[in-house]
C-alpha cells in the first residue's frame, strides 16, 4: 500500500496516465493526492477530471483546489471569462460539466496525511497547521453550501494583501483562498506579492518565498505543494514543491510519502515560453 501526491497536470491526461503506470497504481491498495491546477491550458482538461473523478469515487484519491480549478469553477457560473490560452471550453462544452465542476467544487483546500499537509500554492508565515486547518474548512462550507454562487462571486481581487486575524468577511474568505491558491512571495508579515511569477531569486525588495522565510509557524510540518512551475521540482526538508512544468515541457512528478521517492515522466507538450 503506498500514497504518492502529484504535481499540477493542468490537462496533461497522457502523462498522467504515464505516470499512474510507472508506479504501478493499485486503486485496490494505493491512494493518490493531486495538489491542484488538475484543469487549464493543457490538452485535455475534461480527460483529467474524469480519472481524477473516477479515482475519487472508487475512494482512491483526492485533490485539493488551484487556482486554474477555481477559475473554471467560477467560469461554469458564467463568473469569469476565458482568456487566451486557455482551454476550459473542453471542460464547459461537455454534457457532463456541471457534475464535473460540481464535484472539483466539493474539494479541500488543505489535506493532511500523517505530518504531511497538502495545499496548492503555499501557508502564509503566519499559520500555523492548526490556523490553516479552520481557514481551509471555512471556506469549503461556504463552497459546499447552498449560497455559494454568491460566495464565489466575491473572491476574486488582490485585496487585501495581508493576512491579519481580525479579518472577517470577504476580506478574509479572498485572503485566504489567495493564500491557499495563488501564493509564492510573501513578507515575514504575512502580505503576498501577486505579480512576480519567476524563479525565487527574482523575489521582489522586501519578499522571499513564503517557504524560506524563518519562524514560519507551519515548519513543523512536511508542507507539499505546486503553483511554482518556474521554481520547478524543489524537495526541502520540511517542503516538497511538485510543480515540475509538465504544462511547459517539463515532466510530470509524483512523490510517494512513505519513503518521499520521486518518480517522474516526461512532458508531452510543446515547449511555450508562457508562465502561470
Amino acid at each position: 500500500m503506498s500514497t504518492y501526491v502529484v504535481g499540477d497536470i493542468q490537462g496533461c491526461d497522457d502523462e498522467l496516465g504515464e505516470l499512474l503506470r510507472l508506479i504501478r497504481f493499485d486503486a485496490a491498495t494505493d491512494h493518490v493526492y493531486f495538489v491542484g491546477d488538475l484543469v487549464n491550458r493543457g490538452p485535455k482538461s475534461v480527460e483529467v477530471l474524469r480519472r481524477a473523478k473516477a479515482m475519487a469515487d472508487r475512494g482512491a484519491a483526492d485533490s485539493v483546489l488551484g487556482n486554474h480549478d477555481f477559475f473554471l469553477i467560477m467560469a461554469l457560473e458564467g463568473f469569469s471569462e476565458l482568456h487566451d490560452g486557455d482551454t476550459l471550453h473542453q471542460v464547459l462544452r461537455e454534457p457532463d460539466a456541471r457534475e464535473l465542476v460540481d464535484w472539483l467544487r466539493h474539494r479541500p483546500l488543505l489535506i493532511e496525511v500523517d505530518d504531511t499537509v497538502i495545499v496548492h500554492a503555499g501557508l502564509l508565515p503566519a499559520w500555523t497547521v492548526a490556523d490553516a486547518r479552520m481557514l481551509a474548512h471555512e471556506i469549503e462550507r461556504e463552497l459546499r453550501g447552498p449560497n455559494y454562487r454568491s460566495f464565489l462571486q466575491t473572491l476574486f481581487g488582490n485585496e487585501p494583501r495581508s493576512w491579519h486575524d481580525s479579518l472577517s468577511g470577504v476580506a478574509r474568505s479572498r485572503a485566504t483562498v489567495n493564500a491557499f491558491a495563488r501564493l509564492r512571495f510573501c513578507t515575514p508579515f504575512s502580505e503576498i506579492e501577486f505579480r512576480e511569477k519567476r524563479e525565487a531569486s527574482f523575489a521582489p525588495r522586501g519578499f522571499s518565498p513564503w517557504f524560506k522565510l524563518p519562524g514560519r509557524r507551519s515548519a513543523s510540518a512536511h508542507v507539499i505543494s505546486g503553483h511554482w512551475s518556474s521554481e520547478g521540482l524543489r524537495l526541502l526538508p520540511t517542503v516538497s514543491l511538485l510543480d515540475s512544468g509538465c504544462l511547459w515541457g517539463g515532466a510530470l512528478t509524483a512523490v510517494r510519502l512513505q519513503d518521499r521517492a520521486v518518480f517522474q515522466v516526461p512532458s508531452q507538450q510543446p515547449v511555450s515560453l508562457l508562465q502561470d
